[in-house]
C-alpha cells in the first residue's frame, strides 16, 4: 500500500488505542490479527496505511466493526456509552507487531 497516498498528520490519528482484552488475544494467537479502536469515520485502506506506517510491518487485510454503545443508567437518567469501531489487522505470515518498541 502506497502510504504517501494519505496525509501522515490524519494517519497518525487514524489509530485509537489497540485492544487488549482475552478475546484479541486468542484472535492474536489463531489469526495473526492485531485489534485496534480506530476513528468511527476512518476507512479500511486508512488503516492499513497508518499500521504500515507506524509499526512497519506488512498488512494481508483489514475487517473492521461498528459496536453500537449501550444503554446506561445513572440514576433516574438514561445515558449511552460511546460508539466505537474496531478494526481486525490481518498481518502477513512471519510479521510480528511489538507494541514495546525496540529492545524490550
Amino acid at each position: 500500500m502506497n502510504v504517501t497516498k494519505y496525509d501522515e498528520g490524519r494517519l497518525m490519528q487514524v489509530l485509537v488505542a489497540p485492544i487488549v482484552s482475552e478475546k484479541a488475544t486468542q484472535v492474536a494467537e489463531q489469526t495473526n490479527a492485531i485489534m485496534f479502536k480506530v476513528l468511527r469515520d476512518a476507512s479500511k485502506p486508512e488503516i492499513k496505511a497508518a499500521v504500515e506506517l507506524m509499526f512497519k510491518v506488512q498488512v494481508k487485510g483489514v475487517s473492521v466493526l461498528n459496536q453500537k454503545g449501550k444503554a446506561k443508567r445513572f440514576g433516574k437518567t438514561v445515558g449511552r456509552r460511546d460508539h466505537v469501531r474496531k478494526a481486525y489487522v490481518t498481518l502477513m505470515p512471519g510479521q510480528e507487531l511489538n507494541f514495546g518498541g525496540e529492545g524490550v
